[in-house]
């Protein structure tokens, strides 16, 4: 019965953000974020503590309301999905960096995208199939079966290909086969058997080592990439960085990987998320941060 309110809600949600013209449909977005901020207040202290280990200075409270206006603009974008299109995809996406791409595609051992909660992550892949060719994104099924079958059918309405992240290195070795592209997000805390600790801000965090292994092994050519705001422009920039080039060695390839992103989130703290327990698992002996 909780999965069927959680999913008639969600539902109303995504109803209320696709049908309403869009300027009001951010500002219903705002208050939709505003309203889960004061129910779930646990997850603005998990910002701040994490802003605290991260970026001392006192902005907490401003990159925290940024962070929370970053999702409100990703949750507008997933909900017009429907009607998203190659005819109007340039209206809210368009790209930067793309000769990587290029580059990445002339080697022919495939492309793996590491990416982040960061920007608009669920436009990034789902506008990458409509103005270039759709590619496979690894996720982590939701706890609610209801929800994860609509998040599923809207990321692959595009054209993509959605990989289940538990036992997915056959799948993806598959599509880098015959050089096509993956994407996969690197940014969250793992289990210490299941990654190696790096310096991220300096603080170690334990980050997870699949996504190195497998491009050693696949020898695929390695592209940071996030969907960021642009204010300026207000639609989101699909920026790919140039080809991180992997040494073979793990512990030095996944710190280049996050050093990576520590230097994209430093650009854009209000668009990371802040709100996931990052430093969570600790070297043997150091006690909880949170």
């Amino acid at each position: 019965m909780r999965h069927k309110v959680e999913y008639w809600i969600f539902k109303f949600i995504l109803g209320t953000l696709r049908w309403a013209p869009r300027p009001f449909a951010n500002a219903l977005a705002r208050g939709y974020v505003g309203m889960f901020d004061r129910l779930i207040p646990r997850f603005r202290r998990i910002a701040y503590r994490n802003l605290q280990i991260a970026m001392p200075g006192g902005e907490a409270a401003r990159i925290t309301d940024g962070l929370f206006d970053s999702i409100a603009r990703m949750m507008v974008a997933f909900s017009r999905f429907p009607d998203i299109d190659r005819t109007n995809i340039h209206n809210w996406i368009r790209y930067e960096g793309f000769e990587h791409y290029t580059e990445a595609k002339r080697r022919g051992r495939g492309v793996l995208f590491a990416t982040a909660h960061m920007g608009a992550w669920e436009l990034s892949a789902f506008a990458h199939a409509l103005l270039t060719e759709p590619m496979n994104i690894v996720v982590r099924p939701l706890d609610n079966l209801l929800i994860d079958a609509e998040v599923t059918k809207r990321r692959s309405s595009s054209g993509n290909t959605v990989i289940a992240k538990k036992d997915a290195a056959r799948a993806i070795l598959g599509a880098l086969r015959k050089n096509q592209a993956v994407g996969v997000l690197v940014d969250q805390n793992v289990a210490p058997e299941e990654g190696v600790f790096v310096d991220f801000f300096n603080t170690p965090a334990c980050s997870g080592s699949a996504f190195v292994r497998i491009a050693h092994s696949s020898k695929a050519a390695v592209i940071p990439g996030f969907a960021l705001w642009s204010e300026a422009e207000q639609r989101y920039v699909l920026r790919f960085y140039p080809l991180l080039e992997f040494t073979g060695d793990v512990q030095i390839d996944t710190q280049l990987l996050h050093s990576c992103l520590e230097q994209v989130v430093r650009q854009y703290p209000d668009q990371w998320f802040w709100i996931h327990r990052r430093w969570k698992t600790r070297p043997a002996g150091e006690g909880s941060l949170y």
